[in-house]
């Protein structure tokens, strides 16, 4: 197998060290005052979303580049191995790839509701997974999500979600079915 990038993966790769030059504003500097006062990296999150890179590998009719996958961990690659590290990384990672659900399960209406203000940073969006009583064990998760009239009631904890202090929207994974209802302790879980 031939691992080399394309010119188009190289130029991501590229773009993304210009943005987080070490001596730059968003350099080493920066991301250290970030580890110091724990604070969420916006300049950073605002310099990814105005060129572009939060839509990667979104549909460009919605503001997306329409890249793949690749790109987009050669983005997050490129972001985690700069001064920003995983903390970088954190910051953007759910605007890049959480928005699939919605692209491939949304309606049109969500599609053209949820995804350009997300690509463009105007949202900022977190994923609660991780449970009290479950840790990451995924198929124990207890929170539900009970159908009333057209919506949902959640019920439930959620704790430790990245970037939750920030996010303007939450995607959530609950149990749409009670795990004792299942066959399968993998059925049940939605988005």
């Amino acid at each position: 197998m031939d691992f080399t990038l394309s010119a188009e993966q190289q130029a991501i790769r590229d773009a993304v060290f210009r943005i987080l030059n070490p001596g730059g504003p968003l350099g080493d500097d920066y991301w250290l005052a970030r580890d110091r006062d724990g604070g969420f990296p916006h300049e950073f999150f605002g310099a990814i979303a105005r060129d572009g890179w939060l839509g990667i590998a979104m549909p460009e009719q919605y503001g997306g580049a329409g890249l793949g996958i690749t790109e987009a961990a050669l983005l997050m690659q490129a972001i985690a191995e700069s001064g920003a590290g995983m903390a970088g990384a954190s910051a953007v990672h759910l605007n890049i790839f959480g928005l699939n659900p919605v692209v491939v399960f949304g309606t049109a209406a969500q599609k053209e509701r949820w995804l350009p203000p997300m690509i463009r940073g105007e949202v900022k969006a977190c994923f609660a997974v991780t449970e009290p009583n479950t840790g990451l064990n995924t198929l124990a998760l207890q929170t539900r999500a009970d159908r009333r009239g057209d919506g949902y009631i959640l019920s439930g904890q959620k704790i430790w979600t990245s970037t939750a202090q920030v996010a303007n929207k939450m995607l959530i994974l609950a149990r749409t079915t009670p795990l004792e209802s299942i066959g399968r302790s993998t059925g049940g879980l939605s988005l």
